[in-house]
């Protein structure tokens, strides 16, 4: 079973457990019914972009779909991709108050991805490994060189960039709990 099987397969039972028809999720996510179909079903292969509208739609982290990281995993392998960002899973940690999902992420040299905002009390951290990236809230943006890291809100639109080359590092996106919200 592929990953695109496994996200379809996580996606439709996390769906159906918030009681939600396909239409519904559709709806609150933007993303159109046929692709959300064709997701389910293992026939289409998701994109990091997607994977979050709808995710933050069904107010769930983004290894709930992802699912645990496999033994051993390295660079490469498992991970999802957007517009210019490609995140493998590596940890997902879980206590009282929240969720935190750990990826190995690359931002592809001379790109920039915008993304959406996940659900309220959302946050991100990164910490760059090699490159610089442009990082953050678009209207407070930082700077972050190898060994450096930032920190921003990611319940408004953010935004990843990698303006002079590819760049490696590890993300943290802490997800509150529904019921400490």
């Amino acid at each position: 079973m592929g990953l695109h099987d496994e996200v379809g397969r996580r996606l439709k039972a996390l769906r159906r457990a918030r009681g939600l028809s396909l239409s519904e999720l559709a709806r609150r996510s933007g993303v159109g019914k046929g692709t959300l179909s064709e997701l389910e079903g293992g026939l289409r292969n998701p994109t990091l972009e997607t994977l979050y509208a709808l995710t933050t739609a069904l107010d769930s982290p983004l290894s709930a779909v992802l699912g645990d990281p496999p033994p051993g995993v390295r660079e490469g392998t498992g991970g999802v991709s957007g517009s210019a960002v490609t995140a493998v899973l590596l940890e997902r940690y879980e206590d009282v108050d929240a969720a935190t999902d750990v990826f190995r992420v690359t931002i592809a040299g001379g790109a920039t991805q915008d993304s959406a905002a996940h659900v309220p009390r959302t946050t991100e951290s990164l910490m760059v490994l090699s490159g610089t990236a442009v990082v953050g809230l678009p209207d407070a943006p930082q700077t972050v060189s190898p060994g450096g890291h930032a920190h921003w809100r990611a319940d408004a639109p953010h935004r990843y960039a990698a303006p002079h080359g590819d760049v490696h590092g590890i993300l943290f996106v802490r997800y509150p709990k529904a019921d400490t919200l």
